[in-house]
């Protein structure tokens, strides 16, 4: 990635789940993945290459969307989804209407359009004893915002190492966000552990099958894969049971987290749940009338939080 991370067209971060959190200026709605399982479409603002291609070739996803393809990468995808995959090329001078309306049973909402840029200059309103955001740290917070840009309210955002890793949206309270999107930020990095990476599969199981029993393994309803005559389908022995407490050990070696939110945590008990999926860095607007509660909180746990003072609702 080329320069400073924004949310302009020139920020395009593509995605290994069939999805991305990119920059609207060039029309090229994202969807999240987070609040929509029925239709799922890439979105790139550089042109898309053979390793993009190649990258999105065998994962869930419906179409894609950028301003160009390599011819090889046009190969690539045109095999997807036996010959229906919709690749889109779209131009990169559009610019989108001011205004958005929408009509419910005759009557018309409207709203101007979120222009809003997202860049560090967000970053440097640091409320907490613990000023230190490192420029990793600030780049993973700049992806969690972003992504919250577009993303159904309420939600959360953790990211790590460049890509989020667990969003939680579309929630009426913001601690279900927060702990709906730290379990999935669990749970990408308990897919590291080296048991999980060792599991028995027999040959010639299909990824979602895969990817399902993977789940299942190490989540709290570990025996519906490991009872006898579930694990025989999929495994060519049975696993040991992923124990609790190793998960938990495993966990804690998840450090350096950056959390996002779309609008102002408005208890601790956001962060203690944060703090427990190895949130180090937050960004979140401020202005709840217990921000005293939350600081106190992040002071607690050596985290570093700055206040954005804007909110992103998506509604």
């Amino acid at each position: 990635m080329r320069g400073a991370l924004t949310d302009g067209f020139a920020a395009g971060v593509f995605s290994p789940a069939g999805v991305s959190t990119v920059a609207d200026s060039a029309g090229a709605g994202a969807s999240t993945g987070a609040d929509s399982a029925d239709a799922e479409v890439s979105t790139g603002a550089d042109s898309a290459d053979a390793s993009t291609a190649k990258l999105i070739q065998h994962e869930v996803s419906d179409g894609i969307i950028a301003p160009g393809f390599t011819d090889e990468a046009l190969e690539i995808l045109k095999g997807k989804k036996k010959g229906n995959y919709n690749i889109i090329k779209i131009d990169p001078s559009y610019r989108p209407a001011p205004v958005e309306r929408k009509q419910v049973y005759g009557v018309t909402f409207e709203q101007g359009r979120n222009e809003f840029k997202i860049n560090e200059e967000l970053l440097e309103n640091v409320v907490t004893e613990n000023k230190e955001i490192p420029k990793q740290a600030k780049i993973d917070l700049i992806i969690a915002l972003i992504t919250l840009k577009y993303t159904q309210s309420n939600s959360v955002c953790y990211a790590k190492n460049g890509q989020a890793i667990g969003i939680g949206a579309g929630q009426q309270s913001r601690i279900h966000c927060t702990r709906l999107a730290g379990q999935k930020a669990d749970n990408w990095y308990l897919r590291q552990n080296p048991k999980v990476l060792a599991l028995p599969f027999k040959e010639g199981v299909g990824r979602a099958d895969r990817d399902n029993a993977i789940d299942l393994y190490i989540g709290d309803e570990y025996m519906d894969i490991l009872e006898d005559g579930a694990w025989e389908r999929v495994f060519t022995e049975k696993p040991e049971v992923f124990t609790k407490e190793e998960k938990r050990a495993w966990l804690d070696g998840n450090t350096n987290v950056a959390l996002g939110s779309d609008a102002f945590f408005p208890f601790g008990d956001n962060i203690e749940r944060a703090y427990k999926s190895g949130v180090k860095y937050i960004a979140q607007p401020g202005g709840s009338i217990r921000d005293d509660n939350v600081i106190e909180t992040c002071n607690k746990r050596g985290i570093a939080m700055c206040f954005t003072g804007m909110r992103l609702f998506h509604h």
